[in-house]
């Protein structure tokens, strides 16, 4: 009798807990966006659109002739980051600069058919797409943080499109997305209702992301806190950004490093908190042809926080 009554009790809690998980998130309430706008209100004078795989892709060009360079941010900026080095890149050939899919002003689909766009794949598949809409038949790729991960992705699977990589604070080691034993997780119904509400703790904790980036958090101007604010203005940013999050992978870059025959030039500042600095300087050692160059005084964003010094790293590495 004691047993039985055991199980009843053990199954009545299981039960309770069972239909908790399954039915408690879509009873947390998520209300809407507030002060959103359509992404084509807050172009600027100079940005530009091209139709890319069915994505409507922002873009931005500087000076002109060969090389090109394909400039791809991290996760969480837009092509704004590279605003204080588009300029003096374009003293060496022609400079694009675009949003991936679920930052900047490129488009955001919140429904598909076939790949997903948000996907390490079709986010490879992107780069080599927009160069061939905009006849650039090889580039050299410079990517920060998540972006130097696209950029060597798309430099292996597509070698003979390019030419160089220029990677700073690339994310290789570690930094790929959910733990793999939670993504299945992440598409659930359940997780699909709540995921935007974990997504807008990046608009409240934004500038807090943006300090941690920096050495010196004091250079840190409003024009800087309004470039990467800017996008968080736009319609369900947060319900895409859970896409990304749900389309999130991790890379098999590290066993994959002596397939790179290319010139390869690291840059790090050297007290970068996100993707220490010590990885950097591991990855420089693990691939074959690589150049390591250490910026003082510098976080994880070199080009914004230390452009004179990333400048002169890039203009040495074009030199050689």
């Amino acid at each position: 009798m004691k047993k039985n009554r055991f199980g009843r009790i053990a199954g009545t809690v299981l039960g309770a807990i069972l239909i908790l998980l399954l039915v408690g998130p879509f009873l947390v309430p998520v209300p809407p966006l507030e002060n959103t706008v359509p992404a084509e209100t807050l172009v600027d004078e100079d940005s530009k659109f091209i139709e890319v795989n069915g994505i409507n892709v922002h873009y931005k060009t500087y000076g002109q002739g060969e090389p090109v360079f394909i400039l791809m941010h991290g996760f969480g900026a837009s092509l704004f980051t590279w605003h204080e080095v588009t300029i003096p890149l374009a003293e060496y050939g022609t400079i694009i600069a675009y949003d991936r899919p679920a930052f900047g002003l490129t488009e955001r689909p919140m429904e598909w058919d076939g790949e997903n766009p948000y996907s390490q794949d079709a986010q490879i598949e992107l780069v080599v797409s927009l160069m061939n809409a905009l006849d650039i038949e090889q580039a050299i790729l410079v990517g920060n943080s998540a972006g130097g991960t696209l950029a060597m992705l798309t430099a292996l699977k597509y070698p003979e499109r390019v030419q160089s990589l220029i990677l700073a604070d690339p994310a290789v080691y570690s930094g790929g997305g959910a733990p793999a034993w939670i993504r299945p997780l992440l598409g659930t119904p359940q997780m699909r209702h709540v995921g935007p509400l974990f997504a807008r703790m990046f608009q409240t904790r934004g500038s807090e992301m943006v300090e941690l980036a920096w050495h010196d958090p004091s250079k840190i101007t409003t024009e800087i806190v309004d470039g990467y604010q800017k996008p968080l203005q736009i319609e369900d940013w947060d319900k895409v950004l859970w896409e990304l999050t749900i389309a999130s992978s991790e890379s098999d870059l590290a066993e994959r490093l002596n397939e790179f025959n290319m010139p390869v030039l690291i840059i790090t500042g050297d007290d970068d908190r996100i993707v220490p600095t010590e990885e950097s300087i591991r990855l420089a050692s693990d691939l074959p042809n690589a150049e390591l160059v250490i910026i003082e005084e510098s976080g994880h964003l070199p080009h914004e926080e230390q452009p004179e010094e990333f400048m002169k790293a890039v203009q040495e590495f074009l030199s050689r």
